[in-house]
């Protein structure tokens, strides 16, 4: 079981509703795709503050849509943290023509993925991520993203 520690920073995101619920159905989701128990702290806030954590831990300053930052062994049980921000999300969405909610929801199914060592550094590390975070989609309804865009999240 995925239990979550949610931060919500700024009002935009709450235009979303239970953005709590919509949280722990996406995990719960790709929790299916791939077993893990544990805790995963959870920050949705704005691009500013993405730029800062992407560049004081990946050295690239700019904003993001998703990051992800797995635990240590020794820091079990909590699997890491995943931060997501709002005007690159959202930006992101509508450029691709889907609904925010969707959008997030699939950026949380890829932070967690990268919370558990996957990645898609290489074309066959991408293919394999992209296959488990579309079975997770179309386990809650949500169409393939990657039909509608020929990009990966950002991170």
């Amino acid at each position: 079981m995925i239990d979550l520690a949610l931060i919500v920073e700024g009002e935009r995101w709450q235009a979303l509703g239970d953005l709590e619920a919509l949280s722990r159905r996406a995990l719960a989701a790709a929790a299916k795709e791939e077993p893990a128990e544990g805790l995963v702290s959870l920050l949705l806030t704005d691009d500013e503050e993405l730029r800062q954590l992407n560049r004081d831990f990946r050295g690239k300053d700019k904003p993001t849509d998703v990051l992800s930052f797995p635990a240590l062994p020794m820091d079990r049980p909590l699997l890491g943290d995943i931060a997501v921000a709002h005007g690159v999300a959202s930006r992101d969405a509508a450029i691709q023509g889907k609904a925010l909610g969707d959008h997030l929801t699939h950026l949380l199914i890829h932070g967690y993925l990268h919370l558990l060592g996957h990645d898609h550094e290489t074309p066959d590390d991408a293919a394999r991520m992209e296959a488990r975070e579309i079975r997770a989609l179309a386990s809650l309804g949500i169409a393939n993203p990657y039909l509608l865009s020929d990009t990966a999240p950002d991170e």
